[in-house]
């Protein structure tokens, strides 16, 4: 297993560098693939929860709260590990990573399937299984986007990046018709099919994963993607490999004492209160609050997710077009958030329902990216793992477990911060996407000097 773990780097091929270039594409696709699909399926077997919450409480009586604690530990676990797990994934093949952890969540997640009942003792079950699901997940996300900057240019990065995102987004939208046939298929409508059909796939598409693709250009002799599009060092790169950085080097320099990086880590911590209080409850707020039916209220969370997975390929590549500034273009997509999530709190009807939820999956999926974009613009490669990882760690310890438990209880009716009720989540949910957008207004600003010190550089080169 730790084999199928080790970097693999072969001398550079002794062919002239077009020749290489079209060499790229065919090993490229299927590492590409491999973290695509990868990321997809880890959704089916972590959505699917979403999916079964409306059932979970009429089958066995959980309450929101109940489920909100299932969905804490699954942030906590997922939190530690996209830190203390990233930091261990850097310097080893991030490709093989993927299919790793999906491998071993959906281990998880077949259990999860078979022990859940109305019982204290499978409640606890449930807990533990999601969590340690969430462990095992944690290191999905980060390693994509290493893989992905170790294959790709500066240039197209955001819209590569973009493309990979709506991995999720597509196994976000397809976990409810995964999990549903599932169910009704191979299960006679009972709740566990919707998590064990979901993980038998997982399974399978994990060890498929490992037999294709690697990590970068360089291990299959055709040098580091600066060398394939004739593109600069980072200065970051620059420093690492003339100063013989440690690992720990690295992470102290470029990610504890960076603070771009915390910046970032705060702009997500309020981000995914936005995101996952939309994601996490949208099923539970259109059947008992706006009063539609089990089958209109899954449906709004599915156009959430496909409103999203369109988002995700425009942000990136609208980015790209003003030359990275991805500061900038979350800032303009979190506007439209603020001013959309109040059509949704009153959707009366089901277009309405459903039009605000695509609306918000299309916007709030642009900073949800972007913020990871603009991670790996000022971290090397060798920390790009572990720098990904720390702003996820954030975001779910404190703002994915605030939406879940916490936005659940002010549902419930616990006063939080003096708000309660339903109306009270909506406050939540306006002011976390504010401070979000006022964050990333000053990442923005310092991503301009970074953009002006790297045009400067460029045109001494080119004078030289």
């Amino acid at each position: 297993m730790f084999k199928l773990l080790t970097q693999v780097r072969k001398p550079t091929l002794d062919l002239p560098l077009a020749e290489r270039k079209k060499m790229w594409l065919g090993p490229f696709l299927r590492s590409y693939l491999v973290v695509f699909v990868s990321y997809m399926v880890m959704y089916f077997i972590r959505k699917n929860f979403n999916i079964a919450q409306n059932d979970l409480i009429s089958d066995y009586g959980m309450t929101m709260t109940q489920l909100g604690t299932i969905g804490l530990g699954f942030s906590i676990t997922y939190g530690i590990g996209k830190t203390a797990l990233n930091y261990w994934c850097d310097g080893k093949n991030s490709k093989n990573i993927l299919p790793l952890g999906l491998l071993l969540s959906g281990l998880c997640m077949l259990g999860f399937g078979l022990v859940m009942g109305p019982s204290m003792g499978s409640f606890y079950m449930m807990i533990g299984l999601y969590a340690l699901s969430g462990l095992f997940q944690s290191v999905g996300g980060s390693n994509s986007y290493s893989t992905i900057t170790k294959w790709t240019s500066k240039k197209n990065r955001g819209t590569f990046l973009g493309m990979w995102n709506i991995s999720h987004n597509i196994g976000g939208a397809g976990a409810a018709g995964v999990a549903l046939f599932g169910a009704n298929y191979f299960f006679d409508g009972n709740v566990a099919g919707m998590f064990i059909v979901p993980s038998i796939i997982a399974i399978v598409v994990a060890l498929i994963g490992f037999t294709m693709g690697n990590d970068s250009p360089e291990s299959y002799g055709l040098g580091t993607a600066e060398e394939l599009f004739e593109e600069p060092i980072s200065e970051e790169d620059k420093a690492v490999n003339e100063n013989h950085m440690s690992k720990m080097e690295i992470f102290k320099k470029y990610v504890l004492f960076n603070k771009v990086i915390w910046l970032l880590c705060f702009a997500n911590v309020f981000l995914y209160v936005v995101r996952i209080g939309i994601d996490q409850w949208s099923t539970v707020y259109g059947y008992e609050v706006l009063g539609f039916d089990k089958e209109t209220a899954i449906s709004g969370f599915t156009m959430f997710e496909t409103g999203a997975l369109i988002g995700t390929c425009l942000w990136g590549f609208f980015s790209d077009l003003i030359n990275g500034r991805r500061g900038l273009v979350a800032c303009i997509a979190l506007l439209g958030v603020i001013a959309t999530l109040g059509f949704y709190q009153h959707a009366h009807t089901i277009f309405a329902y459903q039009a605000s939820l695509f609306a918000l999956g299309f916007l709030v999926f642009g900073p949800q990216l972007l913020i990871g974009v603009a991670a790996v613009g000022f971290v090397p490669k060798q920390g790009i793992a572990v720098a990904d990882g720390i702003k996820g760690t954030f975001a779910y310890l404190i703002g994915d477990s605030f939406a879940k438990l916490g936005l659940g209880m002010i549902a419930d009716g616990t006063p939080i911060f003096g708000q309660t009720g339903w109306k009270g989540t909506f406050v939540a949910l306006d002011t976390a996407a504010v401070i979000c957008c006022s964050i990333m207004a000053i990442v923005a600003i310092l991503e301009e000097r970074k953009i002006y010190r790297a045009k400067k550089e460029q045109k001494a080169m080119l004078a030289n």
